[in-house]
């Protein structure tokens, strides 16, 4: 009885372990079959997949797409080469040639910035040369901010570091101190360097109040000012400052305000983006839906050569396509040509994106 009492715990020990190893190798071989089975349904998908040639359908090559650059042209580009040989001269005269045009100026700042923040030699030469050049003050703001981001990098809050962080928040001090003196010497109907302050805000989390101070600044100078509205409404949404409310009181005021043609109605496209993440289905509401078709009869209003169709045509490539509007989104995919336009700029390998997602929108506008 006592040799009973022993063998039987091991014989149930043993027994147990084996139906444990059964099921484990059960398991592992279910685990390899579903593995080969989705690599045999990902091959037969792709092999029968409807291949889609842009150029059929009035589009580009994937290899002619880029991100869309801001403001280019011949002489811009010729003023980008000239400041990386340290020459600041052609930027100081096309920023002086667009004296009034705030858009424009606006556009060339952003496009001088990013060099100033990489290697601002040729910067401190013209502020050398020109102490009280109202446009080298401003591009120095403009450039301290661009450096301040390029600091932080894109990445979420939580994954920067606190150096970076610390570094972040010194450059911002930098350009705080430089947005003040961009104010002293500009012209006082001037709005922009109140502008390129949008995101210092956002970097040191101003409050609403002082917020709403400075859009008071912007305008009262320029009241329909594209990239302030485009950057405050940024500042307005809830992973910032505000909320949905608050940034959708924001877009639909600005809307209402705005003259037909100045494609500001995108705004609101761009503030459901915000709002719904990656949520498809709110997209197919009627609300959603109206405003695309507003910022549709908006373009057919706004001036051709507008450097800002691009944004109204990406969300609504965007919009269009999410709410399962895909043959209307068509058009608006070939006006954007060779341009990758938000909100694909805001992942890694946006031309990736968006000719992969410009595949799907083809084939199922074609499909309809």
């Amino acid at each position: 009885m006592a040799r009973l009492i022993v063998i039987v715990p091991l014989v149930l020990l043993v027994g147990f372990k084996l139906a444990t190893w059964l099921m484990e190798r059960r398991t592992a071989k279910l685990k390899t079959a579903t593995e080969e089975a989705k690599a045999t349904i990902a091959r037969v998908e792709e092999a029968t997949r409807p291949v889609i040639y842009p150029t059929d359908h009035g589009m580009l090559h994937r290899d002619d797409l880029f991100v869309d650059p801001g403001l280019s042209g011949p002489d811009v580009d010729a003023a980008l080469a000239a400041v990386k040989d340290g020459d600041w001269r052609p930027a100081a005269e096309l920023l002086a040639a667009a004296a009034g045009d705030h858009d424009r100026r606006r556009g060339l700042l952003r496009r001088f910035a990013e060099p100033a923040a990489e290697d601002d030699a040729w910067l401190l030469a013209w502020r050398a040369e020109q102490p009280d050049s109202a446009d080298a003050a401003l591009l120095a703001q403009d450039g301290l901010i661009a450096l301040a981001w390029n600091v932080r990098t894109s990445k979420r809050a939580h994954q920067v570091t606190s150096e970076r962080w610390a570094a972040f928040r010194k450059v911002l001090t930098d350009a705080e101190a430089a947005a003040a003196e961009a104010v002293r010497l500009a012209d006082p109907t001037d709005p922009l360097p109140y502008v390129l302050q949008i995101p210092l805000a956002m970097g040191q989390s101003w409050d609403n109040e002082r917020f709403r101070a400075l859009w008071q600044e912007i305008v009262s100078r320029d009241p329909h000012n594209f990239s302030a509205h485009t950057g405050a409404l940024q500042y307005w949404c809830a992973k910032w400052k505000g909320s949905h409310e608050q940034m959708h009181a924001f877009a639909d005021a600005a809307i209402a305000a705005a003259p037909a043609g100045s494609l500001l109605t995108a705004l609101k496209l761009d503030a459901y983006f915000e709002q719904f993440t990656g949520d498809k289905d709110p997209y197919t509401s009627p609300e959603v839906r109206a405003a695309a078709d507003a910022v549709i009869a908006d373009l057919e209003l706004a001036d051709p050569a507008d450097r800002h169709r691009a944004y109204a045509h990406g969300w609504l490539v965007w919009v269009l396509a999410q709410s399962g509007r895909d043959a209307d989104a068509m058009p608006h995919l070939r006006a954007l040509g060779p341009i990758v336009p938000e909100p694909w700029t805001y992942w890694e390998n946006p031309v990736d994106r968006f000719a992969d997602r410009r595949v799907y929108i083809v084939t199922a506008a074609t499909a309809q």
